[in-house]
Formats: C-alpha cells, sequence, structure tokens
C-alpha cells in the first residue's frame, strides 16, 4: 500500500470539480491513456483580468491522479493566470499533505496539463509530450526533454527519483542507462560515484488496521462507483492476503465481473491498502 494523507484520501474519495466546461476557454491535454495516465483540464477565465472563473478535469489514472487532478482546481479557481502559473507540482503534492514518492508523476501531470491549458489560451503552439525531444522510455512514451526539465525543476540526482517522477524506467528498465546518461550530464555525476540511499520501507499495518481500511475503501470508494451502474459488493470474509467478495446486483450476473474484479476493486485494494492482496469472488 501507499501511505496516502487524509487529504489525499479525500480528495481521490470525493473529488473536487470533475467534469468538463463545455465552453472552455482554455483546455489542457497531456496524458497518454496507453501508457497509464491521462488528464484533461479545462478553465472558464474572465478575460479582463485573466482570472480563472472555473476549472474542471477529467482524469484516467491512479487515485493519486485523481487527487492530484482534484487538488489542482481547487488550488487555481480564483487566481490570475500569471498566479496559476507559478504553481509547481511540488505546491500541488504539498498542498494534499505530501504524496508517497512514488506518486510524484501525478503531480507533474498536473502540472503540466496547467502549462498546456495556459499556453493555448495565450495562442503559443503546444507541442505533444511525445513530439518534444528524443523519445527514451518506450514503455511510458518519455522523452529526453521531459527527463531534463523534471530533473531540473525538483532537483533530482537517482534514477529512483527520475521514476518516481516521470515513470521512465518503471517498464522493462531498458532505458535506465539514458537516464544515468543523462543525470550525469546535468548533475556532472562522477562515474563510480555511489548512488544515493533508498528511503527506508514503509512499516507495516496491523491486522486490524488492515481489515478496517479495507472495509473503508470498499464502503467509500468501489461500493459508490458500483452503485451508480446497479450493482453492488459484499465484503464476505478477510483470510491473510486474500479478501473474499461477493458481487450483487447487476455486477452478479455481469459478463464484465472478472475485469471488475480485477482491473477496479484488487487494483484499489492494491493501491490503498497492500500490494499483496488478492480478491476473489464467492458466489
Amino acid at each position: 500500500m501507499w501511505d496516502y494523507t487524509d487529504k489525499v484520501k479525500d480528495h481521490y474519495m470525493n473529488p473536487r470539480n470533475v467534469g468538463e466546461i463545455n465552453d472552455a476557454d482554455a483546455v489542457g491535454e497531456v496524458g497518454n491513456i496507453v501508457c497509464g495516465d491521462a488528464l484533461k483540464l479545462s478553465l472558464k477565465i474572465d478575460k479582463k483580468d485573466e482570472r480563472i472563473l472555473d476549472a474542471k478535469f477529467q482524469t484516467f489514472g491512479c487515485g493519486s491522479a485523481i487527487a492530484s487532478s482534484s487538488a489542482l482546481t481547487e488550488m487555481i479557481r480564483g487566481k490570475t493566470l500569471s498566479e496559476a502559473e507559478q504553481i509547481t507540482n511540488q505546491d500541488i503534492a504539498d498542498y494534499l499533505g505530501g504524496l508517497p514518492q512514488e506518486k510524484m508523476h501525478c503531480s507533474v501531470m498536473g502540472r503540466e496539463a496547467l502549462e498546456a491549458a495556459i499556453a493555448r489560451y495565450r495562442g503559443k503552439e503546444v507541442v505533444r509530450e511525445e513530439e518534444e525531444g528524443k523519445l527514451v522510455c518506450q514503455c511510458f512514451g518519455v522523452t529526453d526533454k521531459k527527463i531534463e526539465k523534471v530533473i531540473r525543476e525538483n532537483n533530482l540526482t537517482t534514477v529512483e527519483q527520475v521514476t518516481n517522477y516521470t515513470k521512465a524506467g518503471g517498464g522493462c528498465g531498458a532505458c535506465i542507462p539514458k537516464i544515468e546518461d543523462i543525470l550525469k550530464e546535468i548533475r556532472g555525476k562522477k562515474e563510480g560515484e555511489p548512488a544515493e540511499k533508498k528511503a527506508a520501507p514503509r512499516k507495516g499495518l496491523t491486522n486490524i488496521q488492515k481489515m478496517q481500511l479495507i472495509q473503508e475503501t470498499i464502503v467509500k470508494s468501489i461500493r459508490p462507483q458500483l452503485q451508480r451502474d446497479g450493482g453492488d459488493i459484499e465484503l464476505i470474509d478477510i483470510d491473510g492476503p486474500r479478501v473474499l467478495i461477493a458481487l450483487r446486483g447487476m455486477c452478479a450476473n455481469c459478463v464484465a465481473a472478472e475485469a471488475t474484479i480485477k482491473g477496479q476493486i484488487e487494483a484499489r485494494l492494491r493501491e490503498f491498502v497492500d500490494e499483496n492482496i488478492i480478491v476473489e469472488e464467492v458466489k
């Protein structure tokens, strides 16, 4: 599981400003669903003083992506474009009380969407991420220009940090030598210099904490989405890493039940509770 703050959980389970502004004055789109994360940010702007009157988002991604996008819209509403331009991805993370280092790429995506929206409003050409620079990470479509920019803006020094902030290197790993070369070029890192120590592993949950968090995630996050489609879920039992559930309502006989269990229920419990959780259906 990731160590999420209460504010991250709140913005994930109760996201603000979800949707699209039909007559938006500016729209910023970043990411790629194929690569796992995508965000569309739309803005309504007072043309007199360039103040953001409204901001809405649509995102495809993990809980941190949803929370970061929700936080961003709250942060920029009421601000002028000049003020909004000063917001960094670290500001987004700080607003949420912090993000796990492994999820910082979600805050980067929010800042990039804001930059793209403002650039389009001002009539500037927005170059698609995959068209800017040379492709370094084939798995997630990350270019050398993006890696260089994120390294400089966040003072990154290790490949692990670059992966956390961009996802580059988090797939097959073939691009890691290229990332190391970029780091050496920017930071002047010498050959043979020891890598920085990794952060200490996160403290595990007690059995009671784990059970409570599973129940909370089902009640507040998973069940409401299933109920919107006429379905429901019942927690039957917890046996070590196995979470036994029963699908109810429309979900009980749905042909996509297995996809719902693995792609939605299991994925969310792994993200918010324990990465080793296995969800099984009891019929």
